[in-house]
């Protein structure tokens, strides 16, 4: 074997950081039973409150030493594998940037009536296209107004500098995109942010590319209701006076004595607090000038931004008992809360909550003056041992309690460069808003303003002089992303760009704690499975194949740990389904070398050639399956996604395992034994004498396949397509009851409350436990048709409150979004065969092999969908959603796997016997490939089984259609591909005659 010590120094390395990385989730869990201890009673009863104490108390400390680095129990958390919604429970919520509004914002909310037209235009056009809505927009305005110009609406005192009267159709087009594309990344980074401030566990944020949607998880979300106002509430941007540390100092002199009093009267416990290692003095200075003057501000202090507010009312109190004092007196109250930074003071970011705590308190806010507020800064500073800090500023509020300017005044930002080429923020105002910033500027010089969104100081520029005209720069020492950052958040208030929820799901922990249990029994039989089977074939040959199966397995959860990836439920399925397909490399291998050995080779050659021989085939199978995981991921979506994750990865792991550590262990035992069995009597004897001839069946094949997807184009035209939400729209919720309750008697009584909309009630995994579909408000994607349509259900099952209706998960898909969900589905189907096409035609210099596999992986996909509507017209029914869509491009990439392999030997008795026609040599290349084709595929139908019977209902219908797509996967490589390969491909002139090299009858693989 070459590089032999490369592939061990390789397999030490990827373990060692599988090993680090799942090290995480050990110590994670021994944290967790930490918590559950501390929380159970002698009754064994666990207080949740004070099991989620102690995790709280323990958050920011360091809670694992690995080689003397410490990571806290939050960084522990963030390097652990993971668990998605479906197995560990909470929310998932896709929204959208409305570009519609943002369009009106940017025309001055225009009345013009073909203006009003093409917007209307673009929403319809927008139901059937995939194009931008921008691009859409500009469509509809040259159909109804083929002579307009858009400048004409869009040239107004908002986007002047970027929109002149004189400005084409396509320049105005181009703004707007731009616009468009701002509004999609600011409302990111708020909610980011929101979310960030929020307090989840492991939230997962991300831009949906193509489109104007931001995907949001939610971890262990148990208020909804809170989360649909936190996303979807209009980002609110303000400017305010910043009182001096000076000035505030006073007062919490007298708050420091009269903690230090409540602390000795034990009504005060701080309990043990953070390090007070504040950051060094970066000499990050942040200042606001006039863009059209040359004065220069004066300097703020270090990061974040920090400066001074005039104050009235000035308290009377020893000031040494104020801020200075915290530094001094390390006994006091404050200063085991409160640090010292170079701009004022902050805190760890460990103790927020519990001087949050302390601050909301009435005695405690009784001490300050009414006009004074306290604010965090956004972003924290990182000190010594990793801890971070923030700084705590003391805002002063208007006599009405209002910010003295809010974001309706900006006109513009943007991050721009500064004379020496450093990134500053250029900032302009609407001419109302110019006059409100110079007065706050003029009344505020040598002083802070505060630059406040969703009650964040983002950042507090110190002011030199007052600022009129509107323009002014914001300069710092910042990094370019930090400027487009800022420069974004300033442009909050300017445009209205709300989000809407277009797909929400929420599962409740018992439905995920349940998950969790059908996965791991699933996976722990799928494993089974295969490791029977693989010792009871091959023998040693296959206990080795199972070592590098457990390799297998290892890695894929040591690698999706190291990525942070999330394991779901769909992800699950991909590693049971890897457990199968895995297996086939070793069966290629295994069966190359039982083909070697036939022809008396020495084990050492039978060894070597089996390898060899099978690496192509091996490579080429698993290339095409890894395509259609790509297709996957590329146009999934949420539990699609992680699906192909985790089929991808599964696909290079186990091409790692089954052809180079799988073999590095095969050679040290042979080695070492001196012999390798990898096979007995009873399999030699198995496919011995199998003999067919796939032409002879052709004809009857053909018709059988056209009958049966015509039955199911039937089927589907009387009953319909069984459309999951995902496709169709709608909400669905998950109810259980005490006990089971008939699926058609809840629907009868849900029908009246829903108006007759389209409702389907079915159960759902358990005799007491349904899903309710409805379509009832599809079309309205506002949280008050949520509202609506949960008030109903819950009025429609008020008759059985007896028996107690839960709600455990609910789901809503818009309209549009299942719109877009079909479309991106077909294209998927589509590109997954053309992908394939071109591959196989690539690596086969044949067309007519291409069109041969891409027949046959069309006919699969066609048999699942005939299936499954032939069932469901006989009353069993399972959804065609994302997941089925998943499971059909799935068999897609296992179908050519197998029609690969099958090709690979016909090419290669093709190049044995080039005066051969093909339809002399399918017969024997079929033959010879059948034990793989049967044992392959044999095992990951056992496996698949296995899911079918544990995985739980939610993956019910995937492993159905996996089922089904295995056996006709089978019959159309043996009977569609190879036959229209044959068909297909001229017959060659009569030959000179000469011997031709003998086709061997054995089975081969």
């Amino acid at each position: 074997m070459r590089n032999k010590n490369f592939i061990i120094i390789m397999t030490v390395i990827v373990s060692a950081l599988c090993l680090y990385y799942l090290s995480f989730s050990y110590v994670a869990g021994t944290v967790q039973k930490d918590a559950e201890a501390y929380g159970t009673d002698a009754q064994g009863n666990v207080d949740l409150a004070k099991k989620q104490s102690y995790l709280d108390s323990v958050w920011k400390e360091p809670v694992y030493n690995f080689l003397g680095a410490e990571y806290t129990y939050q960084e522990v958390k963030e390097n652990e594998l993971g668990l998605g919604l479906d197995l560990r429970g909470g929310m998932h919520v896709v929204l959208e940037v409305s570009p519609v509004e943002i369009i009106k914002s940017l025309s001055g909310n225009s009345k013009d009536p073909n203006f009003l037209k093409a917007l209307a235009r673009a929403q319809e056009l927008q139901k059937n296209s995939q194009e931008k809505f921008t691009t859409l927009f500009a469509e509809a305005y040259r159909e109804v107004d083929p002579n307009g110009r858009l400048s004409r609406i869009f040239s107004n005192t908002a986007n002047r500098g970027k929109i002149s009267y004189e400005s084409s159709n396509a320049d105005v087009i181009k703004v707007i995109d731009q616009e468009v594309e701002d509004a999609i990344e600011r409302s990111f980074n708020i909610l980011r942010t929101r979310i960030d401030k929020f307090g989840v566990n492991q939230p997962n944020i991300q831009r949906l590319k193509g489109s104007g949607r931001i995907q949001i998880e939610l971890p262990g979300i148990d208020n909804p209701d809170r989360v649909r106002k936190l996303l979807q509430g209009m980002a609110n941007l303000e400017f305010w006076e910043v009182w001096t540390p000076e000035e505030f100092s006073p007062y919490f002199g007298q708050l420091d004595a009269h903690l230090s009093q409540q602390e000795k009267a034990g009504n005060l416990n701080l309990g043990t607090t953070a390090s007070k290692k504040a950051p060094a003095d970066t000499a990050s200075q942040t200042t606001v000038q006039d863009a059209a003057s040359d004065d220069v501000l004066a300097q703020a202090a270090a990061t974040p931004d920090s400066g001074a507010v005039a104050s009235a009312d000035k308290p009377k109190a020893d000031s040494a008992a104020g801020l200075d004092s915290l530094a001094m007196n390390q006994s006091s109250v404050l200063s085991r809360l409160f640090t010292q930074m170079p701009g004022g003071i902050g805190a760890s970011t460990r103790d927020t909550a519990r001087i949050n705590d302390i601050f909301a308190r009435p005695d405690v806010r009784a001490i300050f003056p009414p006009n004074m507020k306290f604010l965090w800064g956004v972003k924290p500073l990182v000190g010594e041992n990793r801890q971070e800090f923030v700084e705590f500023y003391a805002i002063k509020k208007g006599r009405d309690g209002k910010a003295p300017m809010t974001g309706e005044a900006v006109n513009d930002a943007r991050q721009d460069f500064d004379q020496n080429g450093r990134p500053e923020i250029n900032m302009t105002m609407t001419p109302a808003g110019a006059k409100r910033w110079a007065k706050l500027t003029g009344d505020n010089v040598g002083r802070q303003v505060a630059i406040v969104l969703d009650n964040y100081v983002y950042s507090a520029p110190v002011v030199q002089g007052e600022i009129t005209g509107g323009n002014s720069s914001i300069s710092g020492n910042f990094e370019i992303e930090e400027a487009k950052d800022l420069a974004n958040i300033l442009k909050a208030g300017k445009m209205p760009a709300p989000t809407r929820i277009v797909e929400e799901a929420i599962v409740g922990p018992s439905l995920g704690q349940e998950a969790i249990s059908q996965g791991l029994l699933s996976t722990l039989a799928g494993l089974l499975v295969v490791v029977i089977f693989m010792i009871a074939y091959y023998r040693t040959g296959g206990f080795i194949a199972n070592l590098a199966l457990v390799f297998n397995v290892f890695f894929i959860l040591g690698i999706l740990a190291q990525f942070n990836a999330a394991l779901t439920l769909p992800g699950i399925a991909g590693i049971v389904l890897t457990l199968g397909m895995a297996v086939d490399a070793n069966v290629l291998i295994f069966e190359r070398m039982r083909e070697e050995a036939a022809k008396g080779l020495s084990l050492r050659d039978v060894i070597n050639k089996g390898y060899e021989k099978a690496f192509t085939t091996i490579l080429d199978a698993n290339a095409t399956t890894f395509l259609a995981g790509f297709i996957l991921y590329y146009f999934g979506s949420g539990p699609v996604k992680g699906f192909a994750i985790t089929m991808m990865l599964g696909i290079v792991t186990s091409f790692f395992t089954s052809v180079y550590i799988s073999r590095l262990l095969i050679e040290r035992n042979f080695n070492r034994a001196g012999k390798l069995s990898f096979s007995s009597s009873f399999t030699d004897k198995m496919f011995a004498n199998v003999k067919f001839d796939v032409m002879k069946w052709k004809k009857a094949s053909y018709a059988f396949s056209l009958s049966i997807i015509a039955f199911g184009l039937i089927a589907m035209a009387i009953k319909g397509p069984n459309l999951g939400i995902d496709f169709k729209g709608g909400r669905s919720y998950i109810v259980q009851f005490d006990d089971a309750v008939p699926a058609s008697d809840v629907r009868g009584a849900l029908l009246d409350n829903f108006e007759e909309e389209g409702t389907e009630v079915k159960t759902f995994g358990a005799s007491n436990r349904l899903k309710v579909i409805t379509s009832y408000l599809a079309d309205d994607e506002s949280t008050t048709a949520d509202d609506q349509v949960k008030t109903a259900l819950l009025q429609g099952l008020d008759e059985y409150k007896n028996l107690n209706p839960e709600i455990l998960s609910s789901s809503k898909v818009g309209a549009t979004m299942a719109d877009d969900i079909q479309k991106t589905a077909l294209i998927s189907l589509v590109l997954a065969l053309a992908g394939i096409f071109i591959y196989v035609m690539f690596r086969f210099s044949n067309w007519q092999f291409s069109l041969g596999g891409v027949v046959a992986l069309l006919h699969d996909a066609l048999m699942i969908i005939a299936i499954f509507a032939i069932l469901d017209l006989f009353g069993i029914s399972y959804e065609m959603d994302q997941i089925f869509i998943a499971a059909v491009l799935t068999i897609v990439g296992f179908s050519i796997n197998d029609t690969v392999v099958i090709f690979d030997r016909v090419r290669e008795y093709m190049n044995d016997n080039p005066r051969l026609h093909v339809r002399e040599i399918i017969n024997p290349a079929l033959i010879n490939t059948f034990s793989r084709t049967i044992i392959t595929s044999f095992t990951v139908f056992m496996v698949v089984l296995v899911l079918f019977i544990f995985g739980g209902e939610i993956l019910r219908g995937f492993s159905l259609a996996m089922m089904i797509g295995i056996l006709f996967g089978v019959y159309s490589s043996l009977f569609i591909a190879a036959p229209i390969v044959v068909d297909t491909m001229k017959k060659k002139p009569e030959p000179t005659p000469a011997p031709a090299k003998p086709v061997a009858q054995t089975h081969k693989a």
